[in-house]
């Protein structure tokens, strides 16, 4: 037996371990390869080539000398340097080198069993002269022996953990592992143990597991939510001489519902004007939790007071605030404050901690309302009524009520939105709200009207309110039936009697209840008509027949049959129309050929060199009746007359002397002498303003007043409620005489420049004719002494 070098002996020793390298001779006589050995007999010589076991060497060697490996030896060696030793296979010459002559093996470079735990070589030997094998090759391993160079690692470090808050001693954080590349099967090199650098007293570390447990009860994330716990991982089985790892673990607490919502202040004050609308926001309370998330998700709710009918509180997902809103429209005169109690409660509850009492708190809120200046009010939000079309001028169809809303109670007016009554044909009482007609009214014109009506406060004006006043305007039977279309019938001349010729029907403006009925006859003047007759058919037509034969154009071409038609309601109203009939040359079908005599031809048809000749002369004579026309519209009216009483009267803008009166038209000022008779359809061309003045009506009821004022009252009324009454107001500026004046009046009536053939003698009886104007309309005598 030969032991290995003594510098392997003494590595092996320093492991508590003896490693025996056997290396079998071949010159030995003691074992043999057989095997079925017979122990008793005698031994007999047993030729071997290669007979070892595997090698170990150390890692990691750092001395100066090649480390020694092993040895390889053929029992063909004489020791004379005939045999050449080879070897070859993992690491041959690079990590491993042979002494040719003597077969020692050395590791010339450094070995590290992490990267590399074994290496598979093999041995052959060689005579030297003839380089023949003398042995077959042979392989065998060298295995690298494991020293402790590499401490224990953590891979993932840093780690993080979390924990409930409040957990009880003992429960488990996390396990943490650290791994060593020492060999683990060979001593203690890869024997980890764990402890605790930094954590305690929170927590502790199980030596072999490596688990990390909670230390300390009733840990608060409240009052520390966060802990850094360093931990060391030693080898060696944490004996002295080790090597050692260490790695940080970020801890937080996890949050729990351990702590009830709490609210600020026991008692809230807010204020909100009446005038909010609903839904608007009064004010936002909140109650605060230590806790987070889920844990701090609170819900809100009006548990009690005289306000819970009149407000309402939502929660906040975000901010966690309870929204308080206007449930109901306020009125301050009505209630002046309200006062809520308000709940915050937890919506999650655990269990673990409901022994700690409520998790809710209360608070009251006081809320105020505000007075504000409130438009009137009317007594409906909407008006409708029904009105007859031939209802009387001054009939009152409807009253409508306002009040000011606020304590003051201030005095209301009333007037109608003009835009909503464009062609004005109402007007509303100032002080009673009473609506009545100021024009016809007619149904088939405009069958609906929607008026606003404002009511407006006297002390304060800007506060106005607003109603909607529908006005539907009831049919009454005042228009005739008529045909539906202009008919023109025709006859042929071979029509025989009794033939229908012509189906007529009739249209009503009117809208009857009980729907349209006519009624058709001949007109009494063509009752007794020889040639035609009516057929009412009871279905809102009617048939013209023929009552005899053998019609003839040139006995007479066309017939007029005057047609008489009536409608079923009351009033009854009728018309008369023509029917125009033609008496026109058929065939043998009955269809119409001609219907009119033929025309005559020209004898001679014209050339076109006539025709333009002719048109030429007739454009020469309209060019002349155009020129005299324009020069007898230069000549100078003649003067009025005082018998026509028409005078013409206009005040316009100069900028020069101008014309006087002859510049414009005017309007006749006859039409003051008998207002009653000015054309209704004339259109005023003054500026009306948006809403009419709500002092300028004069009710109906000064039309009976007996005396001078009341009169002349009624009168205004009267030509204020026709838009189309002269006088029409103007404003005119003088801004220039004119060249040449001498004149000290601005009048160019009295200027030395105008035109002397004007006389203006009839201006100085003006006095006489107001005088005769007052008497007409009895406003004063001619004798009064204020003329």
């Amino acid at each position: 037996l030969k032991l290995g070098n003594k510098d392997n002996y003494y590595n092996f020793l320093q492991y508590s371990t003896l490693h025996i390298y056997f290396q079998i001779v071949s010159k030995s006589e003691i074992f043999k390869t057989s095997t079925q050995t017979d122990w008793t007999e005698p031994h007999n010589r047993v030729k071997r080539g290669w007979v070892w076991n595997q090698f170990f060497v150390l890692e990691e060697y750092t001395g100066l000398e090649p480390l020694y490996v092993g040895k390889l030896h053929s029992d063909m060696d004489k020791g004379d340097g005939s045999i050449k030793y080879i070897l070859s296979g993992e690491g041959a010459g690079t990590m491993f080198t042979i002494d040719d002559n003597t077969g020692d093996i050395h590791a010339i470079q450094r070995l590290d069993r992490e990267e590399k735990a074994q290496y598979i070589l093999r041995a052959q030997a060689l005579h030297r002269q003839t380089g023949k094998p003398l042995e077959p090759e042979s392989e065998f391993i060298v295995k690298i022996q494991d020293i402790n160079d590499n401490e224990p690692k953590f891979l993932d470090g840093p780690y993080t953990a979390s924990v409930p808050e409040m957990s009880v001693i003992g429960t488990s954080v996390m396990q943490l592992t650290a791994t060593d590349a020492d060999d683990p099967t060979y001593g203690n090199s890869a024997r980890v143990v764990y402890s605790i650098l930094q954590g305690q007293p929170y927590f502790s570390v199980e030596p072999r597991t490596g688990i990390i447990r909670v230390s300390l009860p009733n840990m608060d994330r409240e009052a520390k939510e966060h802990y850094e716990v360093i931990i060391q991982a030693k080898d060696m089985g944490g004996q002295l001489g080790g090597l050692a790892g260490t790695t940080t673990v970020n801890v937080t607490l996890e949050d729990v519902n351990d702590n009830p919502p709490r609210f600020a202040q026991k008692l809230y004050q807010m204020s909100v004007p009446e005038s909010a609308p609903v839904g608007s926001i009064v004010g936002r309370v909140q109650a605060k939790d230590l806790d987070e998330g889920i844990n701090a998700e609170m819900r809100y709710a009006i548990i009690d007071g005289d306000g819970r009918d009149t407000f309402d509180i939502s929660t906040d997902p975000t901010n966690q605030f309870g929204i308080i809103s206007i449930r109901k429209k306020l009125d301050f005169e009505s209630k002046r404050s309200f006062t809520l109690k308000v709940e915050g409660a937890n919506t999650y509850l655990d269990p673990r901690f409901l022994n700690r009492g409520p998790f809710s708190d209360v608070t009251i809120i006081h809320v105020s309302v505000e007075d504000v200046d409130e438009p009137p009010q009317f007594d409906s939000p909407h008006y409708f009524v029904e009105v007859p079309e031939d209802v009387e001028i001054g009939t009152v169809f409807q009253t409508v009520s306002a009040k000011d809303p606020d304590v003051a109670n201030n005095t209301v007016r009333y007037s109608i939105e003009r835009k909503s009554d464009p062609g004005r044909y109402f007007y509303i009482d100032i002080t009673s709200g009473a609506l009545m007609t100021a024009r016809p009214l007619d149904r088939e014109e405009l069958s609906w009207h929607n008026i606003t009506v404002l009511a407006m406060e006297m002390n304060n004006p800007t506060q106005i309110g607003s109603v909607s006043v529908t006005i539907k305007v009831l049919d009454v039977n005042d228009n005739p039936p008529e045909l539906a279309k202009y008919y023109e019938a025709f006859v042929c001349e071979n029509a025989k009697a009794g033939q229908l010729i012509q189906t007529v029907t009739a249209v009503d403006l009117d809208d009857p209840l009980g729907g349209q009925h006519f009624y058709y006859s001949l007109a009494p003047e063509a009752a007794n008509n020889p040639n035609f007759t009516l057929r009412d058919n009871q279905d809102n037509t009617a048939w013209i027949l023929t009552r005899r034969g053998g019609f003839t154009q040139k006995e007479q071409s066309i017939y007029h049959l005057p047609i008489f038609i009536t409608d079923g309601d009351q009033p009854m109203q009728s018309s008369t129309s023509t029917l125009t009939i033609r008496v026109c040359s058929c065939d043998s079908d009955g269809n119409v050929m001609s219907c009119t005599a033929e025309a005559y031809t020209l004898p001679v048809s014209l050339s076109r060199g006539a025709l333009i000749a002719i048109l030429a002369c007739i454009f020469v004579l309209l060019v002349m009746i155009l020129l005299i026309l324009s020069l007898r519209s230069q000549r100078k009216k003649p003067y009025l007359s005082d018998e026509e009483e028409n005078v013409h009267e206009n005040i316009v803008r100069y900028d020069d002397e101008g014309g006087g009166e002859e510049d414009t038209e005017a309007f006749d000022i006859a039409a003051m002498w008998n207002p009653r008779e000015v054309h209704l359809g004339k259109i005023r061309q003054d500026m009306l303003p948006e809403i009419e003045s709500l002092s300028r009506y004069v009710p109906q009821t000064c039309m009976g007043d007996s005396n001078v004022h009341g009169y002349v009252l009624a009168k205004l009324y009267e030509a204020d409620a026709d838009p189309c009454a002269p006088p029409y107001d103007s404003l005119q500026t003088y801004a220039y005489e004119g060249e040449g004046s001498v004149a000290e009046s601005l009048s160019s009536l009295q200027s030395v420049t105008s035109n002397t053939d004007h006389e203006y003698d009839y201006l100085s009886d003006w006095g006489p004719r107001f005088k005769k104007l007052a008497e007409m309309y009895g406003v004063m005598e001619a004798n009064n002494p204020l003329w």
